[in-house]
């Protein structure tokens, strides 16, 4: 997947807002929250997203994809897909919308209201 890609598939989710920020990465937010940076990997495309707990414990061992530097060494669950053979362009559109609906979802029901998003928690 290019950034273009990245970028126009992360547009499509509900609610979400962009910014270029930390050296040039593309940040998707949901409710001013991130749920998905593109950058940091200089010859080519890197992506970073938040996962469940099964998932992590899926990718991290995953060829292409590792713990997200710094993220994850501060105790957070999130996987960087960085490297072949890694995942799919579909897996990889799957896991960054997944983490688009685990953010959404810690938003307070107020701001989920505000933003259109589904409530039923």
């Amino acid at each position: 997947m290019t950034y273009a890609q990245y970028n126009a598939f992360c547009k499509k989710l509900a609610a979400t807002t962009h910014v270029v920020q930390w050296g040039g990465a593309h940040v998707w937010k949901v409710g001013g929250k991130v749920f998905a940076i593109g950058g940091w990997h200089d010859d080519h495309p890197a992506f970073t997203f938040k996962v469940n707990d099964i998932a992590w414990e899926m990718l991290k061992a995953t060829p292409g994809c590792r713990p997200a530097p710094y993220l994850a060494s501060r105790g957070m669950k999130w996987i960087q897909h960085y490297d072949t053979p890694g995942l799919s362009d579909q897996e990889l559109k799957d896991y960054i919308r997944q983490s688009h609906a685990i953010v959404a979802r810690g938003l307070s029901k107020k701001k989920r209201i505000a933003l259109g998003l589904p409530v039923g928690d």
